[in-house]
Formats: structure tokens, sequence, C-alpha cells
């Protein structure tokens, strides 16, 4: 989701330090494009960070419902898989 967002301001960084040559009154303009491209780097690093927490986890159940011939009776089973993921 953030990798996105880092690729823009690292190139939106590499544009002000190397391309353009601005006056920003207070501020260098070269100072401001490595700001930008640190904080896209770290959009990115926080982006791959965060994927392994998102995995999901649980369990899946499977329900299913039959006639026994023999007697008539409806019987039910649940099948709970641990192991498997959404």
């Amino acid at each position: 989701m953030y990798i996105g967002l880092g690729i823009v301001l690292i190139v939106l960084g590499a544009i002000l330090k190397f391309v353009l040559q601005v006056d920003i009154p207070g501020m260098d303009d070269g100072a401001l494009g490595w700001i930008l491209i640190a904080a896209g780097v770290l959009a990115i690093l926080l982006s791959f960070a965060m994927r392994g927490r998102t995995r999901p986890t649980g369990y899946t159940s499977t329900r299913s419902s039959q006639v026994d011939p023999a007697t008539g009776t409806r019987v039910e089973e649940t099948r709970i898989d641990p192991d498997s993921r959404y």
C-alpha cells in the first residue's frame, strides 16, 4: 500500500535534488530532496515490514449435512482444519 507513496516521494525528492534549481526561502532545495528521498525509502521499508503482520491466521471450518439411509435421520458433520489459511 505504501510502496506507491514511497516511490512517489523518492521521485519527487530526486527531482528536487538533481533536476530542479528552485529557490525556496528558508530551505535548501537539495536538503528537501534528500528528506523526501529518505521518507520514501522509509515508507517502502515500513510497507515490507508490515506486510508480514497482515497475513491471515486462523482456521477453516467445513460443514456438511447428509441423510443416513438406514435410519432416515440427518447427520451433520463439521470439520476444522487449523493448518489452512484463508
